[in-house]
């Protein structure tokens, strides 16, 4: 089941966004902080779509999310998929 997303689940918001260009971190810091906040947003998505906690998700269940949203994408378009590029 797809869930709808809000604008800034999916990526940083601006305060977000603008917390780490205040952190005292070199430029490829910046951008592996920027992936990993993103990247915690996504997996509580998935998380929450298996009804589980985040720490218990398996590497099958994340290919597997990954699998099926491609999968909508492809057949329903990108609007009717989770991630949308």
């Amino acid at each position: 089941m797809v869930l709808p997303q809000q604008p800034s689940e999916q990526f940083l918001t601006l305060e977000e966004s603008a917390k780490v260009d205040a952190a005292l971190l070199s430029s490829s810091e910046k951008f592996l902080s920027r992936l990993t906040i993103s990247s915690l947003k996504l997996l509580k998505h998935i998380a929450q779509e298996y009804n589980i906690a985040v720490e218990d998700l398996t590497t099958e269940q994340v290919i597997t999310w990954f699998e099926t949203d491609g999968k909508v994408r492809r057949e329903q378009g990108t609007e009717a998929a989770y991630l949308k590029w």
